[in-house]
């Protein structure tokens, strides 16, 4: 006990999961689709299956196909318990958008 103990900021212990964004219709909110593999009790056999998570996006970032990291929150409404956490990768669509919108700026 004679050694200082020195205190880290702890880990999040919050779930985090990683999905393609599958609708961004509604405002400041993007729908996740999060691919989970699990064993089937009785056979045995990995099985896939998927679950669609709705999270708060803020600022509207996320456009559909992209690869997004959420993470668990509070309930912010009655269906929505995560954020985005961020953008992994954009989607090829969302990639040409941008880049026509650039074009379109520069004329």
């Amino acid at each position: 006990m004679s050694e200082a103990t020195t205190k880290t900021a702890p880990e999040s212990r919050r779930n985090e999961k990683v999905g393609n964004v599958v609708s961004t219709k509604m405002q400041k909110t993007i729908v996740v689709e999060v691919e989970m593999r699990k064993a089937h009790p009785k056979y045995k056999r990995v099985m896939k299956t998927n679950k669609k998570f709705y999270a708060h996006d803020e600022e509207n970032t996320a456009r559909v196909g992209d690869v997004v990291r959420i993470r668990e929150t509070r309930p912010l409404s009655k269906l929505k318990r995560w954020n985005l956490e961020e953008i992994i990768r954009r989607s090829a669509l969302a990639q040409a958008e941008a880049a026509a919108e650039a074009a379109a700026a520069a004329k």
